[in-house]
């Protein structure tokens, strides 16, 4: 689940002009057939097979020089279609532990007929790839795959084992989730001492320049709530006042009038810090105060009106379903709605469904937590050998583009790893405009950035790895 929020409120902010770094692409023909294969592979929930995706990236692996005993195709007790794959490049020091590449093979549903184009045939048009998945999350599947095949073929010998997980069901109304089904069923396939995932990136400014990178590290978590109101009903005949349509009505009115207090941890401060020092006027001014005072009135109605801000001080709750009544003639019997809550990652479930409880106040409804309840996990650690690293290579192949540390607002896989102990980070590298429209309509990812991304994270992965 691609959300570059962090890329959106960066392109609000000034920054001298800097330029790309401009190299060749080597092995760009094999890598776009990778791609293409992987985007090709419909892997929708609806009419899609993660297992055949995965079986296809075995087979490229394979053909790089990969045995067969370090591919594992693997697909959870009664879900053949659910698979993924776990490939493992050795590493001479096993003390170091491995680093894991981590990136889901399944897509959200895509109508042929609301698309301009078929959204499972990878068209390049006006310098931009065109597919569902092209930029979730297959562009970093291949990337993956690529540079798997990139280190095999040089005759690569890693000092750190490099492991692969393609996973599926990331996506909402999956079936399973491959990587808790790992945590639980075969925790020993995915040790590793950290992980890059999705969630990171870059943003362009107007003019297609780099403005800033952004590394990733913890995100806010997805919890459902089911606002319920009941009543005996009876004839519409015969209005009542207690009428569940309006209690329910009154609960969520409170509910959307309700503000969840501001947070921050290391990672969103060195955000709202960094963010605010290039942000000309009022709006930096804000978010400098708002670091300094969370409590600070002014400077939150500043900085709230902007969503995107909004989202990333606090725990947040929205209304995204409803239904209520029986019948065009009957006073309604019941009426319930779904709330989704992005937690902030220091929030639970229970300090979130004890605020929106006490938001309804005396409305006649019921708040209940929606199974599953999601771990909620505090960011892994900025310091250190993971961000050092990206840090100083981006110096290299990004020269000036500063790197600022984010949280996402949008859940992946990583809550999960981080719960087991793999701390999981969203790695820079792929520059995007904003206009990828990831789980919408016509889905894209520009090719220039997707290239260039590519390169660093291949050099990424050879420095933690230790490959010289």
């Amino acid at each position: 689940m691609r959300v570059r929020l962090t890329a959106a409120i960066l392109a609000s902010a000034l920054v001298l002009p800097v330029a790309a770094h401009a190299a060749d692409h080597p092995g760009e023909a094999a890598f776009r057939a990778i791609y293409k294969e992987l985007v090709e592979t419909d892997t929708s929930h609806a009419t899609g097979d993660c297992t055949l995706a995965a079986r296809r990236m075995a087979a490229r692996l394979k053909a790089a020089g990969f045995a067969d005993a370090d591919l594992n195709v693997f697909s959870p007790e009664g879900l053949p279609l659910d698979g993924g794959l776990i490939a493992t490049l050795p590493g001479s020091d096993p003390a170091q532990g491995a680093v894991m590449l981590l990136a889901h093979l399944d897509v959200v549903d895509a109508k042929r007929e609301d698309w301009t184009r078929d959204p499972f045939t990878l068209v390049e048009d006006g310098g931009y790839f065109y597919a569902r998945g092209s930029a979730d999350d297959k562009a970093q599947a291949a990337i993956w795959v690529d540079s798997l095949v990139r280190l095999k073929q040089a005759g690569a010998r890693p000092q750190r084992t490099v492991k692969l997980l393609l996973s599926c069901g990331e996506e909402s109304g999956a079936r399973i989730n491959n990587v808790r089904w790992l945590i639980d069923k075969h925790p020993d396939w995915i040790k590793a001492s950290f992980a890059l995932n999705e969630g990171g990136g870059g943003a362009l400014k107007p003019d297609g320049t780099p403005l800033a990178l952004s590394f990733q590290a913890g995100e806010k978590v997805t919890q459902n709530f089911r606002v319920e109101a009941t009543n005996p009903g009876g004839h519409s005949s015969v209005p009542r006042p207690d009428n569940a349509i309006y209690a329910l009505s009154t609960a969520l009115n409170r509910i959307g009038a309700y503000e969840f207090p501001i947070r921050f941890n290391d990672v969103t401060r060195a955000t709202f810090t960094e963010v605010g020092k290039m942000t000309p006027g009022p709006m930096g001014a804000a978010m400098l105060k708002l670091v300094a005072d969370p409590t600070d009135a002014a400077a939150n109605a500043i900085v709230s009106k902007d969503p995107r801000y909004r989202a990333l001080l606090r725990t947040t709750c929205v209304a995204t379903q409803v239904e209520g009544g029986h019948a065009i003639n009957a006073l309604p019997q019941r009426a319930f709605a779904n709330v989704n809550c992005r937690m902030f990652p220091s929030d639970t479930p229970a300090d979130v469904g004890t605020q929106l409880k006490a938001a309804v106040g005396d409305a006649a409804a019921t708040v209940t937590a929606v199974p599953p309840v999601n771990p909620v996990n505090a960011p892994p650690p900025l310091a250190g050998e993971v961000y050092d690293k990206a840090a100083a290579l981006a110096k290299t192949h990004f020269p000036g583009v500063p790197i600022i540390p984010a949280m996402t607002t949008g859940a992946t896989d990583g809550r999960f790893l981080i719960a087991a102990g793999v701390p999981t980070y969203g790695v820079p590298g792929m520059f995007s405009d904003g206009s990828t429209n990831a789980h919408g309509l016509n889905e894209r990812i520009s090719v220039k950035w997707l290239m260039t991304g590519r390169d660093y994270l291949h050099d990424l992965v050879k420095a933690y790895a230790g490959v010289k």
